[in-house]
């Protein structure tokens, strides 16, 4: 059941707010990135599937019982414990307070290498915006689908081919000049010559 729901998305938000259960949700500014994590739970260790992370709280499909009150420490990303309480249960999902405010810029900073030597891959964070992607001399009109410090995924009826040089500028935001690495159908891949620096990134995903 796990690695058939591990495919939803995991919104991050820069509120303080605990996010709220589905049904009351809000529509606020999100994140998405898809994201596993582990509870301690009365000293047990177990994964859970991240649905959505503020900077005071976070929602979680959990896989165990939990009630409200109940402390519980949470793991976002690799050696980096969160202490917390259950706020609310809503059947397999539950609300947890952190006991301080995380650091939303932060947790979008994975490292390159992690501890045991697998290299991280950058966060990738969906937003869906106009795009101009230039290839010598001809423009193409396109949508960003996802983007992340290293590359970017475009929706696109041009066609490319793997090595072929070009510059996407998507809109509200700098030229970046890159390299096509895949294509399937109307989606292409495209990995920036140089990594986006975070703070930059940041700044444009808070301005739509």
């Amino acid at each position: 059941m796990f690695l058939q729901e591990n495919v939803v998305e995991t919104s991050f938000s820069f509120s303080s707010q605990v996010p709220q259960p589905p049904e009351r949700r809000q529509a606020e500014r999100h994140i998405k990135i898809l994201r596993v994590g582990t509870l301690v739970i009365d000293g047990r260790r177990e994964l859970c599937l991240i649905r959505n992370v503020s900077a005071g709280g976070l929602m979680a499909h959990v896989y165990s019982h939990v009630a409200p009150g109940q402390a519980v420490i949470v793991e976002l990303k690799t050696n980096q414990q969160v202490a917390g309480r259950i706020a609310w249960v809503r059947q397999s999902n539950a609300g947890i307070a952190f006991d301080n405010e995380v650091d939303i810029e932060e947790l979008l900073a994975n490292p390159r290498v992690l501890d045991n030597g697998w290299q991280a891959r950058a966060p990738r964070i969906e937003v869906d915006r106009a795009a101009a992607l230039r290839a010598g001399a001809r423009t193409h009109r396109t949508r960003t689908l996802d983007i992340s410090q290293s590359g970017i995924k475009l929706d696109t009826d041009a066609t490319f081919e793997p090595g072929d040089e070009v510059v996407v500028t998507p809109e509200d935001f700098r030229p970046l000049a890159g390299v096509v690495r895949w294509q399937n159908g109307r989606q292409c891949g495209v990995a920036f010559n140089q990594i986006v620096p975070l703070s930059e990134l940041i700044g444009w995903l808070k301005r739509r």
